[in-house]
């Protein structure tokens, strides 16, 4: 019997033991990614208030291509620059169940060498 493997539900899985142990205050937000096949977003997210502070994806800046490493440190880069404008300095990172390599990790090194601490 061939079992068919739905990936999608496996990360959200994943997603959710990473919720269980990370959480979003108002002094350290939550960095949350979201990767798709076309595109890239993150938010900063208060998870004690429930509000998004900022976000930035691919899709917004208007990038010819959302789906590869530049384009995930252009968003890197420009939530930062967002975050800092809010005088946010700390986050907690949130990869949402995705593993932490290639666009994932591309955007997170650019949030940093941007002045965000992680």
């Amino acid at each position: 019997m061939i079992r068919k493997v739905d990936k999608n539900a496996i990360r959200v899985r994943k997603h959710a033991r990473v919720r269980a142990k990370i959480s979003g205050t108002a002094e350290t937000p939550r960095l949350c990614v979201y990767r798709s096949n076309k595109n890239i977003e993150v938010q900063v997210i208060d998870d004690v208030k429930g509000v998004t502070l900022c976000s930035s994806s691919s899709e917004q800046l208007h990038l010819e291509r959302g789906n590869n490493i530049e384009a995930a440190k252009t968003v890197g880069a420009d939530v930062a620059k967002k975050c800092l404008e809010l005088k946010i300095t700390k986050v907690v990172y949130d990869r949402g169940g995705y593993v932490y390599h290639g666009r994932v990790k591309a955007l997170a090194d650019a949030a940093r060498e941007a002045g965000l601490e992680f």
